[in-house]
């Protein structure tokens, strides 16, 4: 009982954790021999997985409707999200002026996680530098998706178990590009990975695809597109938003990365797994 205990004690229901979902693409998992030997727990029901109906947009303050759930909250579930944290290096003047740009055309757009929009911030280069590129953003390496506590404990250590020899490599962010959500709910403005640290980034999906099987929990999809989103817009504006950022791309090419071939790199430093409020560190 006391055991019992604490393992609720630890964990955290995520009543107000919103993942936006990925919308990156996934390959199918290998390398089973590391989590063969710990044996699943039983997974929640089905009707957890695949709910019938999705919960309806959170109104925030000054009325902007930001945050979607791809799932609705039960008691007992928790949001889990596998991924690499991501902190874009300093100078950031570059990055903060495209974002610029591209929010004069496109007033709609938000930083990521913040209710701001963007064209708000615009006013004060310093500030908007701060808010829109100064904190941690996350290339997901699996779908976020509710598991219950019973699960918790056998997730962390197979995650652990699988991706605890990771060796270190330099990721470039390379490419600027607009992904839409499944329910096409939201809009993003991302950087994507396509050259160095892609193939260490696929072989880490495939590890947690792994053990998300094992779990009976959804899969990534074919394609992995691994990213960073820095900014967001509600619905699908994607034809405007890629016509906008192809224009600027090729006034600034030295921004966007087709001159220098990246737009930023930074060193893989570990990877995250989030289960409500609670992180844990994977490697």
């Amino acid at each position: 009982m006391d055991a019992l205990k604490a393992s609720y004690a630890d964990s955290s229901t995520d009543s107000d954790s919103d993942f936006p979902p990925d919308v990156s693409r996934n390959l199918r998992p290998t390398n089973p021999e590391t989590a063969a030997a710990a044996e699943p727990l039983p997974p929640p029901p089905l009707s957890h997985l695949n709910p019938p109906n999705f919960a309806r947009p959170i109104t925030r303050e000054r009325g902007i409707s930001s945050r979607i759930r791809s799932f609705p909250h039960v008691e007992g579930n928790y949001a889990l999200h596998v991924f690499i944290p991501v902190l874009i290096p300093q100078p950031t003047k570059e990055l903060a002026q495209f974002l610029k740009r591209v929010s004069a055309h496109v007033p709609d757009l938000h930083a990521v996680d913040i209710d701001i929009p963007l064209h708000s911030l615009c006013n004060d280069d310093q500030r908007l530098e701060h808010v829109s590129l100064g904190r941690e953003f996350h290339i997901s390496l699996g779908r976020t998706v509710p598991i219950r506590v019973h699960q918790i404990g056998s997730m962390v250590t197979m995650l652990r178990q699988n991706l605890q020899s990771q060796r270190r490599y330099w990721i470039d962010f390379s490419k600027w590009e607009v992904f839409v959500n499944d329910d096409r709910t939201r809009t993003f403005l991302s950087i994507e990975v396509t050259s160095g640290g892609f193939a260490e980034i696929m072989k880490q999906i495939q590890a947690v695809d792994y053990v998300y099987k094992l779990h009976n929990l959804p899969q990534f999809y074919k394609d992995p597109r691994p990213h960073i989103s820095l900014a967001w817009a509600l619905g699908d504006i994607s034809d405007l938003l890629r016509r906008v950022v192809g224009q600027e791309v090729k006034k600034h090419t030295s921004i966007a990365g087709s001159s220098l071939k990246r737009i930023f790199t930074v060193q893989f430093g570990g990877i995250n797994c989030k289960i409500g409020n609670k992180t844990y560190k994977i490697c």
